[in-house]
């Protein structure tokens, strides 16, 4: 075990750590949970509007429980992940309800409200209540499989408990609780500015001379991950009905599945079934758009938007769904395809 690793740390956080993001020194567990659900699986540049929007808008949790939830979903638009909002918006409610606005002191305790996981719930302990709580998110996970050479899959859930037993036996000790909000900090900082998962820049790294991925000259090849997400791709055609006043017809996702819960524009498997839904009359009405591709983090999707202008009386479209004018619809959570697409018009 890497002995004294939790003071360079601190120390090189000082010197060299990142410093002035807006969560940062906070002691406030409603903006520190706010940063972190945003941070998973999102970088440090795309949330930093985004934490800024949604505190002018639910400056504390008990505004952030009161609002409904399309609203919160309207302002998540765009940073992905929506689950993290639905999650988010049913923690706010929880803390309200069951502990009179007031987020629980603990690891433990936080752990047991919904959509905070337990390295959530140790981030918020260790840098609000000092708490002596490991955090294991990935950029945690890489530098410490590094530092160790950790040989287990971290993909599994044994090995994850293996490694995160290792991080809590490397927390600073009981009399220098103190220090956690730093030593957590400086973790986090290492692992996105230093400790990078392809190309390390092992040179500036603190922990370099205890390093045994390192010394081995093989850094990149932890953390170890023997399982690879297969990728897949999908075909879906948009149904973009839209009318001479400027509003446009959409429904919301199934509670399941891509766009979960979001509004957007009727998707269809193919042409043929796209224009089986649409009156036959209408058949002259509609235009191909260009089709395009959209990255998620496992699938592909190719969309192909077919714009079906209609003019007279807004009648129903299909699905279970309405018209939106302009100003309605920019304000709701929709899937960011679907929103460049109407804003491009």
């Amino acid at each position: 075990m890497v002995n004294g690793l939790w003071r360079r740390l601190v120390t090189w956080q000082g010197d060299h750590g990142r410093k002035g993001l807006p969560w940062q020194g906070s002691r406030d567990p409603y903006r520190v949970w706010l940063s972190e659900v945003m941070l998973q699986q999102t970088q440090v540049a795309t949330v930093l509007d985004y934490f800024a929007r949604f505190l002018e808008r639910f400056p504390d949790v008990t505004v952030l429980a009161e609002a409904p939830l399309d609203e919160v979903l309207g302002l998540w638009s765009g940073l992905g992940y929506y689950s993290r909002a639905r999650n988010l918006h049913r923690c706010a409610q929880s803390v309200v309800q069951q502990h009179g606005g007031v987020f629980p002191g603990t690891a433990a305790e936080l752990a047991q409200l919904p959509g905070i996981g337990p390295s959530t719930a140790a981030a918020v302990a260790a840098f609000c209540f000092d708490e002596r709580a490991a955090i294991l998110d990935g950029n945690v996970k890489r530098v410490l499989a590094r530092v160790l050479a950790f040989p287990g899959d971290v993909g599994t859930l044994a090995a994850q408990r293996e490694l995160w037993a290792h991080a809590t036996t490397l927390l600073p000790g009981k009399a220098d609780a103190a220090e956690m909000p730093r030593y957590t900090q400086a973790l986090m900082d290492l692992g996105a500015t230093v400790c990078l998962a392809r190309n390390p820049v092992c040179g500036r790294c603190p922990l370099r001379a205890d390093c045994r991925a390192w010394q081995k000259g093989t850094p990149t090849a932890y953390p170890v991950k023997t399982k690879r997400l297969t990728r897949s791709t999908q075909s879906l055609w948009l149904l973009w009905a839209r009318h001479a006043d400027g509003s446009v017809w959409l429904v919301r996702r199934p509670e399941t599945g891509i766009w979960a819960g979001l509004y957007a524009l009727p998707a269809f498997d193919s042409d043929e079934a796209l224009r089986a839904a649409v009156p036959t009359a209408e058949d002259a009405a509609l235009a191909e758009r260009p089709a395009f591709k959209h990255v998620l983090t496992h699938r592909d999707l190719h969309l192909h938007p077919v714009v079906w202008s209609v003019n007279g009386a807004r009648k129903p479209v299909v699905g279970d769904g309405r018209w939106f004018a302009a100003a309605e619809w920019r304000s709701l959570g929709l899937p960011a395809p679907i929103r460049r697409l109407l804003e491009a018009g």
